[in-house]
């Protein structure tokens, strides 16, 4: 592997943003820590072993998320990398048209659903095994619900891909506008949330607070994001406002038993902490820069993007992988957040650390890119656009409802509720499989 890494980071174009794939590596990265530092795993008296939040043990600690909460810079790394990749489509595309909506989809989606595809099929097979033969036990439960929770993270990204092409066109023609304008409709569905308590108008943030986010990826791609600190003043200074005025929590990720989360769904609050996280890496673009024309720095960030999705898929299995050999080899669990519990925290995460590493080592090549000429224009054709679309709408409710209903129980029907359709597992594996199905299809055909 350090060959090809080398030979890739070689042929480097000189007019790649580097710090773009600094900022992807350095989001997942962040999000892979973050669970590892907060889960907080303890076995009670009567052998029932649970799994808390340290942030709910030490409420105080929350504060860290207004840093630590990076999602929004990979969802803002996505709408920079999206714009290029539509447009270079597009030029590329044949005379009379091609089917550049279904080959964008593919192209951008490869190395997001070909590995999310093998982990959901090593994971669904290894809890129908666990089912038919009836084992089981507290921390395997707890693990097959988990595991599948960061599939959330996918289902948001899958539909920023879907709408790229049409808010693209909103960006060119109206730039801060269209920024604006989903600014407004998350801040006007909060109003009607909390100020009038329309029932259900919540999810639609999962649309316009996302979205509002990838928006910042296009404007960063044209060149518009020319005062970024007066876009993490402006976030910041929100943030902080609707949090001691309004009915936010302090913490920018979900906690058990809250009553308003800031995550699920999403919230204005939320989206003001994205523009002060943007802002901010805006900001370190510089020095950032410099410090990756440096041949052995680039060439590690060329390495961690080659498996940053797969680590990010497995990082909770290995995690917990660690704590059941501790629990099966009996070594003690402290209490969380006490000096003991602090004390074992570096040795935890690094044996998470060299688990995942074999994990990666086992389904990396799940996340290497097509063949060259895999992402060719598709033929001309009346369903090539609308199939790939279905496509990505399946995966989209498949991943989400994975998120929610996890592994367990795949035999006894247990259900989720994604937007008014209820789901269980087996259903939402069909439903992802068929929809990556699709879009690989419809993007496949290609010119002669």
């Amino acid at each position: 592997m350090g060959s090809s890494v080398r030979e890739l980071a070689e042929k480097t174009p000189a007019g790649r943003d580097r710090y773009i794939d600094l900022l992807r590596v350095a989001s997942l990265g962040t999000v892979v820590v973050g669970h590892w530092l907060m889960a907080a795993v303890t076995v009670g008296d009567d052998g029932r072993t649970e799994v808390g939040n340290l942030l709910a043990v030490v409420p105080g600690l929350q504060v860290l998320t207004w840093v630590l909460q990076i999602m929004p810079v990979f969802f803002f790394v996505g709408g920079f990398s999206h714009a290029l990749s539509h447009r270079s489509l597009s030029r590329k595309a044949p005379e009379g048209g091609g089917s550049v909506y279904s080959a964008f989809l593919r192209a951008r989606l490869q190395r997001l659903l070909r590995p999310t595809m093998v982990f959901i099929g090593v994971w669904g097979a290894a809890a129908l095994a666990v089912q038919l033969l009836g084992e089981g036990g507290a921390l395997l439960d707890v693990t097959l619900r988990l595991v599948a929770q960061p599939l959330w993270f996918i289902g948001i990204y899958l539909a920023m891909v879907a709408f790229t092409p049409p808010l693209l066109k909103l960006h060119e023609r109206y730039g801060w506008g269209a920024f604006g304008a989903l600014v407004l409709a998350a801040g006007a569905v909060d109003l009607a949330r909390f100020a009038f308590g329309v029932p259900y108008v919540e999810f639609l943030n999962f649309a316009f607070v996302w979205l509002a986010v990838h928006q910042l990826g296009f404007l960063r791609a044209d060149g518009g994001l020319r005062a970024p600190a007066a876009l993490a003043a402006a976030g910041l200074a929100g943030a902080a406002a609707l949090v001691a005025l309004g009915p936010y929590p302090l913490s920018m990720v979900g906690m058990p038993g809250e009553r308003v989360s800031n995550m699920a769904p999403p919230t204005f609050a939320l989206l003001c902490h994205g523009m002060w996280l943007v802002g901010a890496v805006e900001l370190l673009r510089g020095p950032a820069a410099r410090w990756l024309a440096r041949p052995r720095v680039w060439r590690g960030v060329v390495a961690a993007n080659g498996v940053s999705m797969t680590a990010f898929l497995w990082h909770l299995t290995a995690m917990l992988g660690v704590y059941g050999v501790l629990i099966a080899a009996d070594v003690p669990l402290p209490e969380p957040a006490t000096g003991a519990w602090w004390a074992q925290v570096p040795l935890r995460m690094a044996a998470a650390a060299l688990v995942t590493g074999v994990l990666v080592a086992a389904f990396r090549r799940f996340e290497r890119p097509g063949k060259p000429g895999d992402a060719a224009l598709a033929v001309p054709g009346p369903v090539s656009g609308p199939a790939a679309a279905l496509g990505v709408g399946l995966c989209l409710f498949g991943v989400l409802g994975l998120s929610m209903v996890g592994f367990g129980g795949l035999l006894e029907g247990r259900t989720a509720t994604v937007v008014a359709v209820r789901m269980t597992a087996p259903v939402a594996v069909g439903m992802a499989l068929a929809g990556w199905l699709l879009v690989e299809r419809a993007g496949r055909r290609r010119t002669g």
